[in-house]
């Protein structure tokens, strides 16, 4: 049996079927498979029908070197280069956040909110890997995007997904901080999933929050300090009945919706996720509270 802190390959000259043998207990069953199928440039599928197949020696020394880096927890998606999203598969790196299914909710809450053949123009805030920005693009060709981070590695890879899927010239990449960049600029839509974890919350350094930005993670002492900040600022760059939608913490939907109300929303609603919990909330600026919460510009 290999030293689990050893860095050497695999032992011998492997065949698919052995190599996931010889790892079966360094990672999960699944964690083997793409890390393997990433090491061979093959799909999963094509693994599973080949298990006769030789590995080079270059693909053995990745496969292992990778297998002792998730050993030490490092992510899958920064191993692989890339994480799947809304049905698109996006580059990812230690740049920007992991994309999660919780971020996919606050996604549906825009496409709900702009049908299909609806214009609009929309900001997202922070927009990382870009998965907002460029899934809103593919999904809704109609809708004019602008897209923004302080982070200029992190607003590249945004722009490389937006060339991956084909959507480039949709979408608007500007660098700066919030609204900083944008003027007096008005949209439709205020789009935005902030750094919104405290400070000292101890799952920071638990899985895989140990190894993404804290900057794009940690929103101040208590995890509110970019949420209020972006519900702030948000009415001067709004237009009437215009839509903010929050991505936020489990347990911060009810002091999202009193700052947003506060601020002059109005049909405050928050969304559960899969497991149940409160995790995107939206409203409308000071559009009578009448109008349904489907309303958007051109419908």
């Amino acid at each position: 049996m290999r030293d689990q802190n050893s860095t050497q390959p695999l032992v011998g000259t492997l065949t698919v079927e052995a190599a996931l043998n010889q790892a079966h207990d360094r990672c999960e069953r699944i964690d083997q498979r793409m890390l393997l199928a990433h090491a061979m440039a093959r799909p999963i599928a094509w693994l599973l029908a080949h298990p006769e197949a030789l590995l080079s020696e270059q693909e053995n020394q990745l496969y292992s070197e990778h297998l002792e880096r998730r050993q030490n927890g490092e992510p899958i998606a920064y191993l692989i280069g890339e994480r799947e999203f809304h049905g698109l598969s996006f580059e990812v790196t230690p740049a920007v956040l992991i994309p999660r299914p919780e971020t996919e909710l606050l996604v549906d809450q825009l496409l709900e909110a702009f049908p299909a053949g609806v214009s609009g123009r929309v900001v997202d805030l922070g927009t990382g890997s870009g998965v907002i920005a460029v899934t809103l693009a593919c999904r809704r060709p109609l809708l004019d995007i602008v897209a923004v981070d302080r982070d200029e590695a992190a607003l590249e890879v945004a722009i490389r997904n937006a060339e991956r899927m084909g959507v480039r010239k949709k979408i608007e990449f500007r660098l700066g901080r919030w609204f900083s960049n944008l003027r007096e600029e008005q949209f439709d839509a205020v789009v935005s999933n902030p750094p919104y974890i405290a400070a000292q919350d101890q799952h920071l350094s638990e899985g895989d929050l140990r190894f993404e930005p804290k900057g794009a993670l940690v929103g101040g002492p208590d995890g509110l300090l970019d949420l209020a900040a972006i519900i702030d600022l948000s009415p001067s760059h709004l237009s009437l009945g215009g839509l903010l939608a929050l991505e936020h913490g489990y347990d911060q939907a009810g002091v999202v919706r009193r700052l947003m109300e506060m601020a002059g929303f109005v049909n405050v609603q928050s969304a559960l996720d899969i497991a149940g919990i409160e995790r995107v909330t939206a409203g409308r600026y000071r559009v009578d509270r009448s109008e349904t919460p489907g309303y958007a510009r051109g419908t």
